[in-house]
């Protein structure tokens, strides 16, 4: 028999676990527990450390100025409630499918499928875009090589990676975001030497570009929420950690020192690197619009600081491919094993992979990378807008899901509740209310406006297919019976 033989999940019960604990060899239709803590406090830190930071910050900062601190504030907030309330379920009852599971529990399978999909959706467009990225960094070196081939390549490549084993992608994912958290270590260690005038050529900068140029809040507090709007999306990704702790040793310790770092993890690596972007320079300078950390290196004379930059990013778009494709694909397991899925999604080879899910995952991929060469502005726009407030639709599910599933922990197994959200359900509620603030102003903004119609769009297709598989579910339930 063939090492990578497959065997097919059975539909577990609620609230089982999708993942194989033992040392053993997978196949058993479990995913394997092959994920070290060094891995896991890897994928918690690069988790919130996406190309968005290095490059599309430049837009959020241009949008509202030094404000802009405001907004990562207000959206580190939302984020760290939201990963608290997910962390309290996850250490609880570890899932591969994570808040979709939890929520095809507490509120029904209509909401486990819809926003189940909908991840799904959002990160294969994100594999699309993030290939795309890296082509472009690659081609830039390499002219010779077109953009379509350097974006096939990255895609094999990290799809070779995590066919051979989580293990794989867990090595993977260590020192990409190894990488990263050294770049913006040693970017917030240069950047502080600088503002105090510590580096040569280099004279204490205050506050004269923190309050200079138009203030604080040059265009108003109205623009501190327009800029909400940017960075809010530059946060998804942190949840990962909690769909990857399933595949530990020791899921509960993993998610919740996960969701404990969270804090330090978001006021560190966002505010601490933009404070000292606006610190110094100007936040209207023509230089901040376009990679705000290059222009800080150059700025404090560091040498090549485009190149380095360059591969930084690149460092980020591959890691970013690597975990949507982990991501995706263990949605899509999940998925399989709860029937929301074709029942192939749930089957995994001798080392506990979702091969069939992976793959499936990638194909959707490769055609959006297709879309973005060949239909840039008509199909692919299309495929972006309408996952662009999944992140949303997401951080609603995680908030009434706990709402639902505290009581549940609490009746069934109140041992298992080892991380709590606090001030329960007071904060729970007021994450709800943050949220549905910021859904009410994407329709005040052009833009917001387009992706929230879009996504809404999306979100209604796929909460109709939810309906059609439930009412063919049931009749097949009931014709046994008969």
């Amino acid at each position: 028999m063939r090492a990578d033989t497959t065997t097919q999940a059975g539909s577990p019960p609620a609230g089982s676990s999708a993942i194989s604990h033992g040392h053993g060899p997978g196949g058993d239709g479990h995913l394997k527990a092959g994920l070290k803590n060094r891995h896991l406090s890897m994928i918690a830190i690069g988790g919130v450390i996406g190309a968005g930071l290095f490059v599309g910050s430049g837009a959020g900062i241009a949008a509202t100025g030094p404000g802009i601190l405001l907004s990562y504030a207000l959206a580190g907030v939302l984020v760290v409630l939201v990963m608290r309330m997910l962390g309290e379920m996850a250490a609880a009852d570890p899932q591969s499918g994570s808040f979709s599971a939890y929520a095809d529990r507490a509120l029904g399978r209509w909401a486990g499928f819809t926003i189940g999909w909908l991840y799904w959706f959002f990160w294969v467009v994100v594999l699309a875009v993030e290939a795309t990225a890296g082509a472009k960094i690659l081609n830039s070196w390499m002219p010779g090589v077109p953009q379509w081939g350097f974006a096939l390549i990255v895609m094999a490549v990290l799809t070779a990676t995590n066919l051979g084993s989580v293990a794989s992608y867990g090595e993977f994912e260590f020192w990409f975001a190894g990488i990263k958290v050294v770049a913006i270590a040693a970017f917030l260690v240069v950047g502080t030497l600088a503002v105090f005038g510590l580096l040569p050529g280099t004279d204490a900068v205050g506050t004269a570009n923190l309050t200079g140029h138009g203030g604080f809040l040059p265009h108003g507090v109205g623009a501190v929420f327009t800029g909400m709007l940017t960075v809010v999306f530059a946060f998804m990704g942190s949840e990962i950690v909690t769909l990857a702790a399933g595949e530990s040793e020791d899921p509960e310790k993993a998610v919740s020192k996960a969701t404990n770092s969270v804090i330090w993890r978001i006021g560190i690596f966002y505010l601490g690197s933009i404070l000292l972007v606006v610190t110094l320079l100007p936040w209207d300078s023509a230089a901040v619009k376009g990679s705000p950390y290059v222009a800080v290196l150059e700025h404090v004379g560091i040498p090549g600081a485009g190149r380095v930059m360059d591969v930084i990013v690149l460092t980020a778009v591959l890691s970013c491919l690597n975990s949507g494709m982990y991501t995706a694909s263990r949605m899509a397991f999940s998925l399989g094993r709860r029937g929301d899925a074709p029942k192939a999604f749930a089957t995994v080879t001798k080392r506990g992979v979702p091969r069939v899910a992976i793959l499936s995952s990638v194909v959707f991929g490769f055609v959006a990378v297709f879309f973005n060469y060949t239909s840039p502005d008509t199909v692919f726009a299309f495929l972006l807008n309408s996952s662009g407030a999944v992140a949303l639709f997401v951080w609603l599910v995680i908030c009434f899901s706990q709402l639902r599933m505290r009581r549940i922990i609490e009746r069934e197994c109140p041992e298992r509740l080892t991380v709590r959200m606090w001030l329960y359900p007071y904060l729970t509620w007021a994450a709800i209310g943050m949220i549905g603030f910021v859904v009410a102003y994407m329709f005040t903004d052009a833009d917001g406006r387009k992706q929230m119609y879009l996504s809404l769009v999306a979100a209604a297709i796929v909460l109709a297919a939810s309906a059609v598989v439930g009412r063919r579910r049931r009749a097949a339930e009931v014709a046994p019976a008969s």
